[in-house]
């Protein structure tokens, strides 16, 4: 469903941060319909992977019932001309060979483990190493390969997906039949919320997340170094060889890790400091000012000043992993038929920090029997 362009209010400065040129753009809300799916093609066993398709306040949405994946987010410039803004590819072949996790849904544990091991009340869990000599999103098959159950809405909340999928207890290693819930909406004035939500009849760990890549100049447009980001957060994780924490919240300021007032992704990404030689990049996790929150908090601000897109990020999580497409490496092609080189696209996964079973001064990631894990992310998308 086409409409004009949004009226989303996405001064930066409304939530405490400051991008250069960031404004506000308006149109009418929309209200959208339930969306349509279409077959996307068969995995080797036979299975049907669908796609559906939703739009709702000027932003349209493709999503793949493998992985829970956004297979395409369409948004307008300011002068309201659409395309894609996120990396992925066109035939579910390419997705099951790839290890990028190009829109994923991730879990059961975002990022990375340590040696794909924890110890929970007094009993060790080995897990799906993939990762060099460590579990990364959830392991070998997390649930960016699953076929999840999708049921479509379309409400006062807006139009979205209903996403559901029972992880067995031992899978990859982890203890506990989880089910969880995942619900994609477009609200009526055109963001993107995340509502997670899991269960669990053992002791286990969750970390749940979403994996898109963004590139608001256009997916297959070239690289993100000219965007312009703003994190709300004073410190960060550093990491050793293997990208695992060291433990330590070190300071963001005076290193290249200080997005507190927005500059681009590229002003300091080449500067010799350790922590830039190891990840190739930015591959870290920040550590949110705002910490846990019952409601989203925003904490992101990230803008291409050519089309004047605008993406702000808000989350109840107390943590971003910031990766800045270090490991593309021109191997992959796009739906736009273009190849994805170093840093063409970014990420911002909201999360509990890295490695957080095995770190006692981080946020805890155990859920036990009796409790309902939630977090929620929302994505406010706007153009000037």
């Amino acid at each position: 469903m086409e409409t004009s362009r949004r009226t989303v209010l996405a001064s930066a400065a409304a939530v405490g941060l400051t991008v250069a040129g960031a404004g506000a753009s308006y149109a009418s809300p929309g209200s959208g319909r339930t969306p349509t799916k279409e077959l996307f093609g068969k995995l080797a066993d036979g299975t049907k992977v669908y796609r559906w398709s939703l739009a709702n306040g000027g932003t349209r949405m493709k999503v793949l019932s493998y992985g829970g994946i956004v297979q395409s987010l369409e948004l307008p410039d300011r002068h309201g001309r659409y395309t894609n803004v996120s990396l992925g590819y066109d035939t579910i072949e390419a997705y099951v060979a790839g290890t990028t996790f190009f829109g994923a849904l991730i879990g059961r544990y975002g990022n990375r483990i340590a040696k794909g091991r924890f110890t929970l009340d007094g009993r060790t869990h080995q897990l799906s190493v993939n990762d060099g000599e460590n579990s990364l999103h959830g392991g070998a098959k997390g649930f960016d390969t699953r076929v999840w159950d999708v049921e479509p809405f379309a409400d006062s909340t807006g139009v979205g997906l209903v996403l559901r999928y029972v992880s067995v207890d031992g899978e990859m290693g982890y203890p506990g039949t989880l089910r969880v819930k995942v619900t994609y909406t477009l609200t009526a004035r055109g963001d993107w919320r995340i509502d997670y939500a899991a269960t669990t009849d053992k002791a286990t760990v969750v970390n749940l997340t979403n994996h898109t890549y963004y590139n608001l100049a256009g997916e297959g447009s070239g690289d993100i170094y000219g965007h312009e980001l703003a994190l709300a957060a004073s410190r960060f994780t550093p990491t050793d060889a293997g990208l695992i924490p060291t433990g330590e919240l070190a300071k963001v300021a005076g290193t290249p890790f200080d997005f507190r007032r927005a500059k681009t992704v590229g002003e300091d990404i080449r500067v010799s400091h350790e922590q830039l030689v190891t990840a190739k990049g930015f591959d870290h996790n920040w550590v949110l000012d705002k910490g846990i929150t019952k409601r989203p908090e925003h904490f992101a601000a990230l803008r291409d000043a050519e089309s004047g897109r605008t993406l702000k990020i808000a989350t109840t999580e107390p943590g971003v992993q910031f990766y800045s497409g270090n490991f593309l490496d021109g191997t992959l092609t796009g739906p736009s038929g273009r190849t994805y080189r170093q840093g063409d696209g970014l990420c911002l996964e909201t999360q509990h920090f890295p490695d957080s079973p095995n770190q006692p001064k981080f946020p805890s990631t155990v859920l036990r029997p009796g409790q309902t894990y939630r977090s929620s992310t929302v994505h406010t998308f706007s153009a000037r």
